[in-house]
């Protein structure tokens, strides 16, 4: 099984994966607009990997049926102001 792998011009380190290639037809229209215009970046032989887009084979693959697609998000970051108040909390 392969699957396409594009990037996002609006959003760093956010990729959507689709079954076919330039197929966007199950990706919702507000999704796609605010992923902006897609950039292949590859195909990704799903069959050869133990993990896709951060994520166990079984897990991205029953999404990928499920939706149609699977968007990957970048992690998220630990807010400084957060950790700065629980550091302050600690040392009191």
């Amino acid at each position: 099984m392969l699957c396409a792998a594009y990037k996002s011009i609006k959003k760093v380190d956010t990729y959507l994966y689709v079954s076919n290639k330039d197929d966007f037809s199950k990706v919702p229209e507000a999704l796609l607009k605010a992923f902006g215009t897609p950039q292949f970046v590859m195909s990704v032989p799903v069959d050869k990997r133990e993990h896709i887009a951060q994520i166990p084979k079984s897990e991205f693959v029953a999404k990928l049926q499920e939706q149609g697609f699977y968007l990957q998000m970048p992690p998220t970051s630990a807010s400084l102001l957060k950790m700065h108040l629980q550091q302050q909390s600690q040392q009191q």
